[in-house]
Order: C-alpha cells, then structure tokens, then sequence
C-alpha cells in the first residue's frame, strides 16, 4: 500500500507539472528533485528526460555553465521542446573542461605547464578566460624539397625536435605579395598536413593527407585537375610549422605534448595561470538533433542560450586538411583520383564535386521549424551550427557566431543536388545574426555557407572582420571550365538582402562578401536575387558580389559596393546548361547598383547590365539602402554584447622588399582585433629599427616604410598590432629580405587599361604592368594630359598582378567634355611608363 500511495502521490505531481509546462534546470539543482522552480534538477539530461512526458513543455535554465559528458540528443519524441535560458545572464552549454594545476615550468622563458587528464584527447584549441590560444608557430628552420612522400630538408634540424610526428605543415593562399607567395591549394584555400616522421633530413608526410594536396588527379588534357578548383599540388614549401615545443615563447601560444599530455603555454601580459579560467574543448558535438525522412524533428525551440568549447580534431589525424573551398575537403585514401570525380575519371563517385563537409558543433537534420534564436555559438573548434538535409522552414535569428574555427552557419548539402523537397532544404530564414571572426583557425571557412536550397531568405545579418568571403551559396558550378554544364541541382527561389558586410577577406584571396555558383533556377524570374546588400572594405583580392563558375538566372539589384579589391562584381561564364555550347553566356542580371566599376549600360550574350550607378564614396549612395542593410534595430544590442578585455591577435604573412637604404613592409592584419579596434602598427627589423603606423596610415597605404642601413644583410621584419587593451604579440617574422643592389629597370606600362565617365566621375581600370612590375607601391593618374595627378595607394595596387584588373574612382570632373587618362606604376625607384585612354561622358549621371 504505501508503495502505491508513492506512485500515486508521484503521478499527482508528474500532472501538476504537466499542467505547469516547464521543467526549471540549475547548475545547482539536484537530478533527484522534482524539477520546479523552487527544486531544480541539475543536468539537462534529466530535464530533457522530464519534459518528454510533456505534449508541449519549456525547459528553462538557470544562468550557469552546464558541462556535458556527451552530446545533448534530440528526436521526433522532442518535438515542441523549449530550451530557454531563463535570465539575460551568461547560460552556457560547455563541451569543455577547465584545466588546473598550472605551475611556472621554466621562469627564463616564462613557461608555464598543466597535465591534461589521462582521458581527454589532445587538444588543437585552448582558451584562457574566454579568449582563444594559439598553438606555437614559425617560419621553417631549413628548406624544403618536395617529394613523392614528403620532403628533404636542407639539413636533419627538425629530426631533433620534440615529436616530430606532432607537426604539422600549413600552406597560406591569399595574395602572393614581395616576399611571401602564396602556397594554398588556390588563394581561396589554407590545406594543412601532418608529418608523420622525420629521419635525418627525410620528412614523411600523412597518408592520405599528402597525396590528396598533392596528387589530384589531371583530366586527359593534362590541362586541368579533375577537380575543376584549384591546381593538383600546394608544390611549394609550407609558410608555416605548427605544434612545436621548439617554437614556444611568443605570448598567448601553447604546445599540446602527446607522449607526456601536458600542455605548455607562454601566457600574454595581465593572465595568472593560478587563477585563469583555462578552458579545454573535449566534446565534438553539443546538441545533435536526428530527425529522420520518416519521422522528422518539429518546433524545437532554442533561446537565449551560448554553445561553447567544443573541439574537431580530424585535422589532427592522417585525413588532415586537404581543402577544396569553404573547408569541403578532399579526404579518403582514393580521394584524390575518384571522390567526387564522377563521370570525369573512371571510378569516380557521384555526384560531381561532392567532396566532404566539415562538421557542425551544434548540428540538425530532418527538422521542421526548428528555432534558435538569441543564442551565442563561440569558442568552437569546428563549423558553429550545421542545419543539414532535410531542413524545412527552420530559422536563425539574432544569434551571434564568433570564435569558431571553420564555418560559421552551414545550411543544406551538396551531396542530393536533384533530391525531392522533404530531403531538400527549404523556406530555411538566416535573418539578424551577428557573425565576426569566423575562420578563426580555418582561414577558408565562411560565415554563412548554403549548399544546394531553396526559398532561403538571408536577410539583415552584419558580418565584418572575418578571413575569407562572408556568405557564400550554391555548389557544383565547375564544369563550365571544361565546356560541361554545372550540375544539375533544384535550388531556385533564394533571397539574399539587406545584409551588412565589411572588412572581409583580411587573409585569403578570390573570393566575395557574396559568393554564388551553379545554376539556381530555370529563369531570371524565379532565380537567385542578390538586392540592397552593402559589401565595403574588402581586403584581398576578389569581387564583392561574385558569380562564379557556372552561376545563372541570377539577378543582382540595388547593392551598395564600395572600396573593394579588383572588381565590385565578377563575372560572366560561358553557358553549358541544356545543350548550350558557351556561345551565350549564364544568364544573369546586374541592374541599378551603387560602385565604383563603373561599367556602361550593356545587354548581350544574356548578361544584362544596366541602370548601375558610379560613386566615388558612400555618401553618394542611397541613405535608405546604406540604414536598412545589417541588423534591424530590435537587434541592434548583438553590437554592444561585452567582450573579454585584450589586445588582438598577431597579424601574419609580414613581407617586405628593400632599397638600398629602405625597406617596405607589408601583412596581414589581425582577423580577431581584441576588444576593440587596432589603432596601429609598430614593426619590428632584425637590425633593431622600428616604426609605427596608424591603423588608417595601414588602410591607406597598406605598407610601412623603415630606414635600414646601407649594405645591412638580410633582414626579417615583424609586426605587432595595438589597441586600447595592449599590443599583440609579435608575428611571425618575415622570410629574410635582401637589399636591392641596384635600381631596376622601372615597370612598362599597365595593361588593360580603360575609362567610364558618368557625369563629374569617372572609373579608371588597369591592370599590373606586364614587365618590371616588382616593388610597386602605388599607380599615378593623370587626368587631361597632367593638368589634374592623384596617387593611388593601397592593398589593391599592391596586390595587381597577372591578368587581374582594378579601378580606383574619381570625381569632380570638368561636365560635358570628353576627358583623357593616364596610369602608370610607381615604386621607390620611380615611376614607369605610362598608358593613356580616352572616355567621352557616357551612360546615367553619376550624382545621387
């Protein structure tokens, strides 16, 4: 009987939790107390347990730090679940544990080391009080040779480091500038391989890692790799070696040891490892979410809460990272000669360009109005939030996406271009989210990448400081290089608006704020729309808003693009699709935008452009367009969220080339800029000089400018970023830079050169000059045979190389008249040759 009386006195209070709806979770609680307010339990394993016996129940927690032992598993049986955070303070769900025990390892070099526990896999992030650390890093100590296994060094100096086979070798993309080429797998890329063993001067390299970044297979041509993106080696030697006890001491770096588990960090100015918060992701996943095709997730429900310290360690196994774009990488032992090769090579898997996603931190599929809203995902190791197949009218908004390794927000796949709408994505909204250093380890990784989708509505999102494009959509664009159509897919309907973009692409190269490929519907009409976006102060080379390979029935209408890098839209691809033979090119139309490019009225070959708008700054463009572009006021507080006080990151990628009695330096700056914005530059010679630059001398110039001695032998130089918390470390060093001998000759002309005027304005456009162009600093242009000069200085005429192609915008001209132009490149020893073009006043005025 008095069991009975508990069973009936435990359902008479199951019920009157059902009438209540909510299950209350405290980092306080007790997983024996019944689950109230005023009796919280403790994990959110048992308060999910709890709230399954609900038709509609809220979970809410308590402000707190909630650790997972292992991920927190959603399925259909959840659907209708609320998870909110029940005050504005920090709720946190942690993959993570704190690392204790911290003591002073070597005081000369202020060294300090923790023991990680026996269990926890070694670690490629650590984060002391909420800000990332960095692994140790450097230049090689010898010069590499590359090889069918590896490489053979110059001498046998890393074969005595530290477990060698902890290393790993990282190839930069981004813009080859003086001294630092570029090394990716194409600019756009940053692959990264482990050593597997060093022996003598014989360095071995990770399998299948090593053959996939360096073996891709080649068409029968022999002009193409069968990947259609990018060459089928890095072929050069790495820019960096990571992991490495050898290279510890700059502040804010640790070294991960795998035979004695102990972490070694060199802490930066104001940390007491005694007392620090040292964070050490363990978990992969936080939240999964397993809907299935039959039994899909329905209206769950996430507010309000942060998703921190989880960890992706495949990088640090033999697969290593081998990226093709947007960290999709080439993986698997044949991937180099079949994944996602297709009907190109014999064996290839299908469909074409299906290569391997990176992971999501918090990840759903099959899932139905899922919400998360107001939430944080930070400290993250992998991509931040993944919403995969099968996702229908799901919705992001007002959340913020900062800290994270690789990809920000993934949407879609790209391995069902042609599935059915229940295993499509559709009707998904990405709407009011903040996303800011995004690529934090992962330099190609993107803040919001879609895959194949339709009806997605990107709206009013802000993103600024990240590494590479910021939001990029559409997949398998390719084949177009081979006179093949892009493959087939059913994504139609997409909408991107009213987004803010600015400083972006500050480490890799050819890329967009808006990159789209593929064909994304049957017409204009129900096509792609790219409208009243603001994309500004793009730093690498690139476009704005690019339509690359493949990319059709796209229209791009009333953006705002201002101070990009090459050109503000690029550009036309020959049709393949339904038979076409390229003597048309992919549909698409660029009406009614507000940029310097300038070009004039033109509708041919299916590419229509027309009503677009010449400006020489953004106070000439639309206020509307510039006011209601990023986050809508209601979620304008994303802005003021507080961050952690410190200084930024380093700047990486220093280099420099020198006169006889100057040198030149160039990098990086920092993607991560601390807790407020870098106010300027000190670099740092080998010989001892230094000087300091302001952040806007830097914008402006892009270089900073040293005396050095006369006949001084090879110099590095290094460069540390400062705000209103302090200064970052000091780089990388600089290759060594040797002194010039003697003047060279002074570069010819540039190439390419044309001019569009619009009433007072005008579009100059030019690109590098074929010959002599090395050490160029700046262009000079010339405006009615000399009665008018401007110098352009810059990233962008500094980064001009190859076939590309630039602009730089002018205004007050004389009206009504025909006017001449002259460009020529400028460096230390003079100025070259110049070309001269005519334009007459041609299309719309250019005033607002």
């Amino acid at each position: 009987m008095l069991r009975m009386s508990i069973r009936v006195l435990s359902g008479m209070m199951l019920a009157a939790m059902v009438a209540r709806g909510q299950v209350y979770v405290s980092p306080q609680g007790n997983d024996a107390a019944k689950g109230t307010a005023t009796t919280p339990v403790q994990s959110l394993d048992r308060a999910v347990t709890l709230a399954r016996h609900y038709s509609s129940h809220t979970v809410l927690l308590s402000a707190g730090s909630y650790r997972l032992s292992h991920p927190l598993t959603f399925s259909a049986a959840d659907s209708g679940l609320t998870l909110r955070a029940s005050s504005h303070q920090a709720t946190t769900i942690s993959g993570g544990i704190r690392l204790i025990g911290w003591h002073m390892e070597t005081a000369s070099r202020n060294l300090w080391s923790a023991v990680l526990p026996p269990d926890v896999t070694m670690p490629r992030q650590i984060y002391i009080n909420g800000v990332r650390a960095n692994r140790a890093s450097g230049r090689l100590p010898v010069h590499l040779t590359m090889n069918a296994e590896g490489y053979t060094a110059s001498d046998n100096t890393m074969a005595h480091w530290r477990h060698p086979e902890a290393l790993e070798f990282v190839y930069n993309g981004g813009n080859g500038i003086w001294s630092e080429p570029s090394v990716g797998l194409g600019s756009w890329t940053q692959p990264r391989c482990l050593v597997a063993a060093i022996h003598g001067d014989t360095i071995i390299m990770t399998e299948p890692c090593w053959k996939n970044s360096t073996q891709r297979i080649f068409l029968p041509s022999g002009l193409r790799s069968a990947n259609l993106v990018g060459p089928a080696s890095v072929g050069k030697e790495p820019s960096l070696v990571e992991n490495a006890y050898e290279l510890l001491g700059r502040p804010g770096e640790f070294y991960a040891d795998p035979a004695t588990h102990v972490i070694y960090y060199t802490p930066r100015q104001g940390e007491d490892l005694r007392s620090a918060d040292v964070e050490v992701p363990v978990l992969e996943h936080l939240i999964e979410m397993r809907g299935t095709l039959a039994e899909p997730i329905r209206d769950i429900s996430i507010n309000g809460i942060t998703f921190a310290y989880a960890r992706w360690n495949e990088p640090s196994t033999q697969e290593g990272f081998s990226e093709i774009q947007a960290n999709y990488r080439v993986t698997g032992n044949d991937g180099a000669t079949k994944q996602a090769l297709c009907t190109l090579v014999p064996g290839g898997t299908c469909p074409y360009a299906s290569w391997t996603p990176e992971p999501g931190n918090v990840i759903a599929e099959y899932t139905k109005g899922v919400r998360f809203s107001r939430d944080v995902f930070q400290h993250l190791g992998a991509a931040g939030l993944s919403i995969v197949r099968g996702a229908q009218g799901d919705v992001v908004e007002g959340c913020i996406f900062t800290d994270i390794s690789g990809n920000g927000l993934e949407l879609g796949n790209i391995d069902r271009p042609e599935a059915t709408d229940a295993d499509f994505p559709v009707r998904n909204r990405i709407e009011n989210n903040l996303f800011r250093n995004v690529g934090a380890e992962f330099r190609g990784g993107i803040p919001i990448v879609v895959g194949y989708a339709r009806f997605t509505h990107i709206a009013h999102n802000q993103i600024d400081h990240i590494p590479y494009a910021a939001i990029s959509i559409g997949w398998g664009g390719w084949p177009d290089k081979i006179d093949l159509p892009g493959v087939a897919n059913r994504s139609t309907g997409n909408v991107i608006e009213k987004n803010f973009i600015a400083h972006l692409m500050l480490m890799l190269s050819d890329g967009g704020g808006i990159y789209t490929q593929g064909r994304t519907g049957n017409s204009l009409a129900d096509g792609e729309v790219v409208a009243s976006n603001v994309i500004q102060d793009q730093f690498s080379s690139g476009h704005a808003i690019y339509t690359d390979n493949g990319s059709a029935m796209i229209t791009v209408r009333g953006n705002v693009m201002y101070h990009a890098n090459f050109d503000n839209w690029g550009s036309r691809h020959k049709d393949y699709y339904d038979g076409a033979h390229g003597s048309e090119n992919d549909p698409l139309a660029i009406e009614d935008n507000w940029w310097e490019q300038g070009d004039p009225d033109s509708s041919a070959k299916q590419v229509i452009e027309r009503g677009n708008h010449l400006i020489t700054s953004l106070s000439q463009a639309p206020d509307a367009i510039l006011h209601d572009a990023g986050l809508e006021q209601p979620y304008r507080d994303l802005l003021n969220v507080p961050r952690p006080r410190t200084a930024p990151e380093s700047p990486i990628s220093v280099s420099g080339f020198r006169t006889s009695s100057e040198a030149f330096v160039t990098w990086r700056p920092p993607v991560f800029e601390g807790s407020s914005p870098v106010t300027s530059y000190t670099v740092h010679s080998s010989d001892g000089t230094s000087a300091t630059l302001s952040a806007e001398d830097f914008e402006r110039y892009s270089y900073a400018r040293l005396a050095v001695q006369a006949g001084a032998p090879s110099l590095t130089f290094s460069v540390l970023a400062n705000n209103a918390a302090g200064s970052s470390a000091y780089s990388v060093p600089s290759s060594p830079v040797a002194a010039s001998l003697s003047s060279p000759p002074l570069p010819s002309a540039p190439q390419s050169a044309s001019a569009h005027v619009e009433g007072t304005r005008a579009s100059i456009h030019f690109g590098a000059p074929s010959e002599h162009g090395e050490g160029v600093i700046a262009y000079l242009i010339r405006v009615d045979d000399g009665s008018r000069s401007e110098t352009v200085t810059g990233r962008k005429e500094i980064a001009l190389e190859g076939r590309h192609v630039t602009f730089i915008s002018l205004d007050q001209l004389a009206p009504g008249k025909a006017h001449r132009f002259g460009v020529a490149a400028v460096t230390p020893w003079g100025t070259g040759a110049f070309v001269w073009v005519d334009a007459r006043v041609d299309g719309p005025s250019g005033e607002p």
